[in-house]
């Protein structure tokens, strides 16, 4: 039995080895493109929309580690999983840089950000963004129900959630949503359906960790502030009666934190 864990955990080592590779390779490549940013940051936020990707691609390495791990040696690859979590959150943070982690951003306030990426297409915004939460998905799954992070995770995907919102422009999408002879309106159509779902699951989440775990109010504001993020959108789709509803859900949210604060139950 001993002499079988010991194949298998070569075979493993041999398995991953091109994974490592392909990692090493991407960060070289990382390290590379920051530096000429710093030489040069014309188009920087073009280049960092390719950073993003390109830590989505070390992140499912390490995760497709972990997954060989499993496989092989019959045991989670913690390291593996930690590092892809890690990548995630850089991918996040590049974009952050790009359209900032404001969960209720003002569409006044996002043009200036916007039109330095105006040339890349809804499309093109769409597909990292399924990536990044593929990715996500994946990612939380092989870390099991009863992770460490569990909570943090509310938080990854919020930041998510954010950026994803952040990375669109509102005002055009909007126009192309309505209009089935636009080039963009199926994705339009679809990229704003995933905001909103990821908005509304975004409250929830924040919403559930304050009332089963934290008791914290910063929970609970967050929650609120997605539910805002929300209902901007209803308002932008015309939507006045789901944007109404989610505005009265968002008054019975508050009374009850400002209740909890009163009993000294939140924190």
């Amino acid at each position: 039995m001993a002499k079988v864990m010991t194949e298998n955990r070569e075979l493993c080592e041999i398995k991953c080895e091109p994974y490592k590779k392909m990692i090493k390779e991407a960060t070289d490549r990382e390290t590379q493109v920051l530096e000429s940013i710093k030489k040069t940051p014309a188009g920087v936020e073009y280049q960092k929309l390719n950073l993003c990707d390109e830590m989505i691609g070390v992140a499912t390495y390490y995760i497709q580690i972990n997954a060989l791990t499993v496989e092989l040696v019959n045991t989670k690859d913690n390291e593996a999983l930690n590092n892809a979590r890690k990548m995630l959150y850089k991918a996040i943070i590049y974009l952050e840089e790009v359209v900032s982690n404001v969960v209720d951003a003002l569409q006044s306030d996002m043009e200036e950000k916007l039109a330095s990426i105006s040339n890349a297409s809804v499309e093109k915004r769409f597909y990292l963004i399924r990536k990044l939460g593929l990715c996500i998905d994946i990612l939380i799954e092989a870390f099991g129900d009863n992770s460490k992070w569990k909570e943090s995770f509310v938080e990854l995907q919020g930041r998510f959630a954010t950026v994803a919102k952040n990375l669109l422009d509102l005002k055009k999408a909007t126009k192309d949503y309505f209009d089935p002879n636009s080039p963009d309106y199926e994705t339009s159509v679809l990229y704003i359906r995933l905001i909103r779902k990821l908005y509304d699951q975004s409250a929830t989440a924040y919403r559930d960790r304050y009332e089963l775990a934290t008791h914290r109010i910063d929970d609970m504001r967050i929650a609120i502030l997605f539910l805002s993020g929300a209902r901007r959108v209803a308002i932008a789709l015309g939507e006045a009666e789901e944007a109404e509803e989610i505005k009265k859900k968002a008054g019975v949210w508050k009374q009850k934190v400002e209740a909890d604060q009163k009993r000294g139950v939140a924190k």
